[in-house]
């Protein structure tokens, strides 16, 4: 039975990350070993030291720190994804077992229609005949690719093979693991702030995700996810 969905989702399933990791790694410059006490002191006295590792953009003291989300989204997310190096992934294999059935189409408040030429356009609401379009072809689309996949499986031929028919909206899940410092990289390119000194044109897809992981590591490091919106949304 084919699933259609227009969410995605994103779990963190593990981390060791808070505030008090970017002061430890910043004071031992200057405090060697007794930076250490740091791990036990409320960081929200030391705010003011984030705020300027963050303006002034000395990056590494954010990088000590781990999270690991759990995410499901269409394959074309994932490509897209897979573009930011400094992260860590494992991906559900097509060759080690059966994809499941689940789709993506848009949801209602999908902008649909690009205006403009590239590097200059905007996406702006499509029709409801247009998003009916969209829905019942994507809907058509993915049952007829399902049914041919599945026909060769039941032939035979070989799981890496046949997943050749299946289209990049199909739901793939993957674990990847970022420090904050990756993760607010990503964050500057994946989203549209207005608090962002830098644009970005992300595709709406890709910015769901990206918003989840933001909900999830703003409440691990609310100082460092302050500071980063304080300072125009730039990765240090």
């Amino acid at each position: 039975m084919v699933k259609l969905q227009s969410d995605v989702s994103v779990e963190l399933v593990k981390h060791s990350a808070s505030d008090s990791d970017v002061l430890w790694a910043a004071r031992v410059s200057t405090a060697g070993e007794q930076s250490l006490e740091e791990i036990h002191k409320d960081p929200e006295r030391s705010k003011g030291l984030i705020n300027f590792l963050m303006r002034d953009r000395h990056g590494s003291p954010f990088e000590h720190n781990s999270m690991t989300f759990f995410i499901s989204a269409p394959i074309f997310v994932f490509r897209e994804f897979h573009r930011h190096r400094v992260w860590s992934y494992n991906e559900e294999s097509g060759r080690y077992r059966e994809l499941q059935p689940v789709f993506y189409v848009p949801g209602p408040d999908r902008k649909l229609v690009q205006e403009g030429r590239p590097g200059k356009y905007v996406f702006v609401d499509g029709t409801p005949e247009q998003h009916t379009l969209v829905s019942e072809t994507m809907e058509e689309s993915y049952r007829a690719s399902y049914a041919a996949y599945q026909k060769m499986l039941e032939a035979g031929v070989a799981r890496e093979v046949a997943r050749a028919v299946l289209p990049v909206g199909l739901f793939s899940s993957m674990y990847a693991t970022c420090n904050a410092r990756a993760l607010m990289h990503f964050l500057s390119l994946r989203t549209k702030d207005d608090r962002a000194v830098v644009p970005s044109f992300p595709q709406r897809e890709i910015e769901m995700v990206a918003e989840k992981m933001e909900a999830l590591w703003a409440g691990l490091m609310p100082l460092t996810h302050a500071a980063f919106n304080a300072n125009g949304r730039v990765s240090p």
